[in-house]
């Protein structure tokens, strides 16, 4: 009888558990994975990129009730740079905070994220999310499996090893670092040797002698400590030729799995950090000026005249280049052209 019993006790626990598990299973929070190639710090302290990541994970987690949680994995230690967009498009990679045009050599539509003196303010950048160049920019890369969160555009500057590089003058026979496809085409133009790395790969790339000089974001340029071995610095504080889209994305495959509520949610906290993004982007273009002359380098600004011959360049090369070689890059730049 007693074996009777537990035997029938444990069929009665069984049949509960089986009918619990599902309910449990269903209530197991989600965990998403975010890889970003840029230095990891904390929510309040370090590279802004980083602590925005750190604060869409942490509000996003808060709304749902903890039902989505995030795994941050910064300086490229999951995915590396260039790699993280076909990770997101394959569905192997949650998130990024990602430079678009890092993904141009597959979809060479993305070039136009840095695209020389094409976006000239914070402002302008961010107007493109709901101009017909937004849109576009949405469907490409919607097509291509991967989502736009958040909207954000950094001005940059230029480290150099040997001199000032204020003018297209100035980047004659330099190894120099542009950042994007089109970007090279308009140093090339202007008669340097393009040498295109990751920004998290410039310090190495400068302090071995593989670069003479880089352009990239003024958050990376601290952030990466190339004042360790740049003599001169240009700053974006008054004019610059190089602002980057580099939005928070999410794989298509991960928010189409997401319920309505949670989609809700990711899309009204990425919405809610652009100001955040622009804000302590502009402040980096200050702070720049200040590491590299505590480092003792030269501080200096690109004024309006020195900008409007790199944007004749730009439009005879790179403009020149993309209109000519993508089927839609006409279409493509008059939509970002209209948006003033």
């Amino acid at each position: 009888m007693n074996a009777r019993r537990r035997i029938l006790a444990a069929s009665l626990a069984a049949a509960s558990l089986a009918l619990i598990a599902p309910q449990a299973f269903a209530q197991a929070p989600k965990v998403l994975k975010i890889s970003h190639q840029f230095p990891g710090g904390t929510i309040d302290e370090g590279d802004f990129r980083d602590r925005m990541v750190r604060r869409f994970a942490a509000e996003v987690e808060k709304r749902t009730g903890g039902a989505l949680k995030f795994e941050i994995y910064p300086a490229s230690s999951l995915v590396k740079p260039v790699e993280q967009w076909g990770a997101m498009g394959s569905g192997s990679l949650d998130m990024s905070l990602y430079p678009l045009a890092y993904a141009g050599g597959r979809v060479p539509e993305l070039n136009i994220g840095l695209m020389p003196a094409l976006v000239t303010s914070y402002e302008q950048g961010l107007r493109w999310k709901d101009a017909p160049i937004g849109k576009e920019l949405t469907r490409i890369v919607e097509e291509k499996g991967v989502k736009i969160i958040t909207w954000v555009w950094q001005a940059g500057g230029i480290a150099s090893r040997a001199k000032p590089i204020v003018s297209p003058d100035d980047v004659k026979g330099l190894k120099f670092r542009g950042g994007s496809k089109e970007m090279d085409v308009m140093l090339k133009a202007a008669g340097a040797s393009p040498t295109n790395v990751p920004s998290s790969e410039i310090y190495s790339a400068m302090q071995s002698g593989v670069l003479d000089a880089a352009l990239t974001s003024s958050t990376s340029l601290i952030s990466f400590r190339l004042h360790e071995h740049a003599k001169h610095v240009t700053t974006a504080r008054d004019k610059t030729f190089w602002f980057m889209f580099e939005p928070i994305m999410m794989a298509k495959s991960t928010f189409d799995k997401l319920t309505p509520e949670q989609q809700k949610i990711v899309m009204e906290v990425g919405a809610s950090l652009e100001k955040f993004g622009m804000d302590n982007a502009k402040i980096d273009d200050q702070k720049l000026a200040e590491v590299y002359k505590a480092a003792g380098d030269g501080v200096h600004d690109m004024n309006e005249v020195a900008f409007a011959k790199w944007r004749d360049v730009a439009r005879a090369s790179a403009w020149k280049d993309f209109e000519e070689k993508i089927p839609n890059g006409k279409k493509l730049l008059e939509m970002a052209v209209s948006v003033k």
